[in-house]
């Protein structure tokens, strides 16, 4: 291997530059998704999401993000096809890194909330197809890819409106929305404590749990979520307690006051799913980098790639230097562009996504969570009539989500190139 014994050392600082770039990418583009609804209705300032994200997706990224992450993720290519040539495989991924961080930033200066899964796995086939043999591809999954564009969108989508529509029945639409507040809001505040408790422990802590052969069932993971959703409701019950109407900003706006209460429940909401995202999404940029890290070390390629702490510290960095800095774009078109957002459509939308993704583990159904959000968001406006959505902003979503797998594979695709250009 006179490759890695040559040019061990520019392929590391290689691997760790391009993941940090990955890492920023998922930072302002994904991040921000998971932020905007907060933001948007106004429940928090973009200052003060920026500080829970920094916090809680930088602690779920570190502390949860995996000691061992598969090297190429969502079993879309055959590793085994790869074996025989870790020198393309270290072409390819160092190619991958860079396309789908290449995409993600173009995605954020135009400020398109895309998925960064995708972003990383269309990269990975494009090179995998072109460089290395069609036959590496299990084409049947990319199909699974291609279903969740629909898939993810609407079953939020559908969720969030009858959410919504529920809140709007029990609560906003009533003689005394203040009162009905206090007396519903605890039944969704168990709803929230269940759903985002599922969502941490099937896709937050998953990989903490496999480092310590720790596993839940699906059951045993709902019967824990439903103890976390009564100790929240109990809190949430105490906390109301101690909320009483303004009745001079009611005067202005008769929902104030309960809008106010939801904005309570979006700051839980907000600080749950950066955790869960954290956790998860940083694999999509240590995950390729941590698998040519370990190439260059053995020499061989593997279907399992040890990921350091230090490698988890770098993507937590990453992710939170971008949602710093390019973050407030994508949060901009969640929270405000697609339809007008109070605390109240906020939550319903991000309880939607949170239940989605859910239901989606449990069966077994591929999803992004950017496509879960945008649909929940859909589903909160649509539950206003068609009038309250701008459906050319929606437009423009819709088509980056059709462009991102072919730009990950095209990007890919010239980067390989170009590295096994400059190295062969």
């Amino acid at each position: 291997m006179t490759l890695f014994a040559e040019y061990s050392q520019i392929l590391f600082v290689l691997a760790c530059a391009f993941g940090l770039f990955m890492a920023w990418g998922i930072g302002a583009n994904d991040v921000s998704n998971a932020m905007g609804t907060s933001v948007g209705s106004r429940a928090i300032t973009m200052k003060q999401a920026i500080f829970i994200a920094m916090v809680f997706e930088f602690t779920g990224a570190y502390l949860a993000g995996g000691e061992v992450t598969e090297t190429i993720r969502s079993g879309i290519v055959d590793v085994s096809v790869m074996a025989t040539h870790p020198d393309l495989f270290v072409y390819g991924m160092l190619g991958s890194l860079l396309a789908a961080g290449t995409w993600l930033f173009i995605a954020s200066v135009l400020g398109w909330p895309v998925s960064t899964t995708h972003s990383i796995v269309g990269a990975i086939i494009g090179f995998a197809a072109v460089g290395i043999s069609s036959d590496a591809v299990h084409w049947g999954q990319v199909w699974g890819i291609v279903a969740s564009w629909v898939t993810s969108p609407l079953v939020a989508g559908i969720i969030s409106f009858w959410i919504f529509r529920s809140v709007q029945h029990l609560i906003l639409d009533t003689e005394d929305p203040f009162a009905n507040a206090k007396r519903y809001i605890p039944f969704y505040m168990f709803a929230v404590g269940f759903f985002l408790s599922m969502v941490t422990l099937l896709k937050g802590l998953k990989y903490v749990f496999k480092a310590h052969n720790v596993e839940f069932t699906f059951l045993q993971s709902m019967m824990i979520a439903s103890v976390i959703g009564l100790i929240v409701a109990a809190i949430g019950v105490f906390l109301l307690s101690r909320i009483t109407q303004d009745k001079t900003a009611d005067k202005n706006n008769r929902f104030s006051s309960v809008e106010r209460v939801f904005g309570v429940l979006m700051i839980f909401t907000a600080c749950a799913m950066a955790f869960a995202h954290g956790s998860n999404d940083v694999a999509n940029a240590v995950g390729p980098m941590a698998a040519v890290l370990s190439v260059i070390k053995s020499g061989a390629v593997e279907a399992k790639a040890t990921v350091e702490p230090w490698i988890l510290l770098l993507g937590g960095v990453g992710i939170v230097v971008g949602l710093a800095t390019y973050g407030y774009k994508v949060m901009v078109t969640i929270g405000k562009k697609i339809t007008e957002l109070t605390p109240s459509r906020g939550f319903a939308a991000e309880m939607a996504a949170a239940a989605t993704v859910v239901i989606a583990s449990g069966i077994g159904l591929p999803i992004s969570t950017t496509h879960t959000l945008v649909g929940a968001v859909l589903g909160v406006g649509l539950a206003r009539g068609i009038g309250a959505l701008n459906l050319g902003v929606i437009g423009g979503i819709f088509a980056s989500w059709l462009i991102t797998l072919p730009a990950g594979a095209g990007l890919s695709i010239l980067f390989f190139y170009f590295f096994k250009g400059v190295f062969a």
